[in-house]
């Protein structure tokens, strides 16, 4: 079998088994932090945590095959090894980026609405 073709299956199968390891655990994890930023309503951060899951799907699995060809071949071990560990490295900087620019935009909403509920305890005190 062709190398470079090795190194495609190598490449897909670690990048679409790391994509689905870290879209569980930031699902799984992430329950939780959307509950409060959404003020507790569980139903809703069920159903904005599961599109923010089938989103990282589409855009990481989408990066991965975008990513796939290499245009000069794979010639030897060596050149297999470090054709898999440039892409793996790049396709884990996406995930890294992406997860990162999620935790921020959900930062940001939940910092504003912690604003707003203080805001309106300081004109509306309760007894």
């Amino acid at each position: 079998m062709d190398l470079t073709v090795v190194a495609y299956v190598l490449y897909l199968a670690v990048s679409v088994g790391l994509t689905v390891w870290v879209a569980r655990t930031l699902s799984r994890n992430g329950k939780i932090f959307l509950a409060d930023v959404l003020l507790g309503d569980d139903q809703l951060a069920e159903a904005v945590n599961h599109l923010l899951v089938v989103g990282f799907y589409l855009v990481n699995l989408g990066f991965v095959a975008l990513y796939l060809k290499d245009s000069e071949g794979v010639a030897d071990a060596r050149q297999l090894v470090e054709a898999i560990s440039v892409k793996l490295g790049v396709v884990l900087l996406v995930l890294g980026v992406l997860h990162l620019g999620n935790v921020f935009v959900l930062s940001t909403i939940r910092r504003r609405g912690m604003a707003e509920r203080r805001h309106a305890a300081a004109l509306h005190p309760q007894a």
